[in-house]
């Protein structure tokens, strides 16, 4: 048999859009999600879950009402379930997410950032 792992740099060459996560692996009932950002997203937060980001390229801000934490390439955070936070990137960044599988983006708030289904690539 043949194990192939994943490529990040293949697997963002094959979508353009923004606030997009594509998911590209599972484990147990958990999502790996590739997504480009640039801009700012919406302030949101997930009642059940952590948020785990790790920045593979460009620069991360995560906002919080009483502050913020900046990531760069290499670099990850933690949001604590229930805390509400608001991404955004001044030029495209890569990141990756880990998310128990069917967690919403957007969280507890739903409007045209949030994803109707999964992608997978």
């Amino acid at each position: 048999m043949e194990y192939i792992g994943v490529n990040f740099k293949d697997k963002f060459e094959k979508f353009s859009d923004l606030w997009m996560p594509r998911i590209v692996s599972q484990f147990n009932n958990y999502h790996i999600k590739l997504v480009k950002v640039k801009g700012e997203f919406t302030w949101h937060n997930h009642t059940d879950t952590d948020e785990f980001f790790l920045v593979l390229d460009g620069s991360l801000d995560i906002h919080f009402r009483d502050g913020k934490v900046k990531l760069d390439p290499g670099e990850m955070f933690v949001v604590p379930k229930g805390m509400e936070h608001k991404p955004s990137a001044e030029k495209e960044c890569h990141i990756l997410l880990i998310e128990p599988a069917g967690t919403i983006n957007t969280g507890n708030i739903v409007n045209a950032m949030t994803v109707q289904e999964n992608i997978w690539i």
